[in-house]
Formats: structure tokens, C-alpha cells, sequence
């Protein structure tokens, strides 16, 4: 249960995720043209163009758009879902309570600070050109 959160932090919490999520789900229903994922990546697939290099970027940018918004919509629906079965705000990893602070700034976050900063440590870095 998340004894550290009074009742009104959870409710300004879960205020700012249903808006993100309404803002995000309005942004990326308008970048989709009212479009399935599956429909606009279809429809850019078969997009024709003088300039095969420029279009390739520009498919990339819009698919990798497209799946960091899928992405983020998702981490809210499992924030919200948190909050509903009372497990909001504890870190995933080892159980202690995410600070009101960081779930101010993300309130998506599954970790407390240091066991985000020690997964982010591990990942491999990506590869620089």
C-alpha cells in the first residue's frame, strides 16, 4: 500500500497522468490521421518520392514517433492501473516508496531513484559513430 502518499497526492497524481494520457493520445490520434499504427505505417511504406534516402529518414522518425508514443501510453495505463490496485508510487525493484517528488516530475516511474540510476548504469551504452 502507499502509506507515504495522502489521498490528495494520489488524486493530483492520477489528475496529471489522465491528462498526460488524454494530451498524448490527442497528439498521436492527430499524427496518425485518424489511422490505425498499422494503416499509417502501411500508408507511408507505400509513399512514393524522388529522394528514396530523405523518405527513409523521414519513415524512421515517423516509426520511431509512433512507437515511443505507443510506448508512453502504455507506462501511463500501467500507472493508472497501479493507483487502482493501491501498488502506486513503491518501487518495483525493491519495494521502497518512489518520492511525491519524482512521481511529480514522472509520474509513471516504477523505480525509486537509486535502483533507476543503477538499471540505467548496467544498460550498454549505444554504439557512437
Amino acid at each position: 500500500m502507499t502509506r507515504h502518499l495522502t489521498p490528495q497526492n494520489l488524486q493530483q497524481l492520477q489528475d496529471s497522468l489522465q491528462a498526460r494520457r488524454t494530451l498524448l493520445a490527442q497528439q498521436n490520434d492527430t499524427h496518425l490521421g485518424g489511422q490505425s499504427r498499422a494503416d499509417h505505417a502501411r500508408e507511408l511504406l507505400l509513399q512514393d518520392g524522388d529522394d528514396d534516402t530523405q523518405r527513409d529518414a523521414e519513415r524512421e522518425v515517423d516509426f520511431a514517433r509512433t512507437d515511443r508514443d505507443a510506448v508512453a501510453l502504455t507506462e501511463i495505463d500501467q500507472a493508472l492501473q497501479r493507483l487502482a490496485t493501491g501498488h502506486y508510487g513503491l518501487c518495483t525493484d525493491c519495494g521502497d516508496p518512489i518520492p511525491l517528488e519524482r512521481l511529480q516530475l514522472a509520474p509513471q516511474a516504477l523505480r525509486c531513484v537509486a535502483c533507476e540510476s543503477l538499471l540505467e548504469r548496467d544498460r550498454p551504452k549505444p554504439a557512437t559513430l
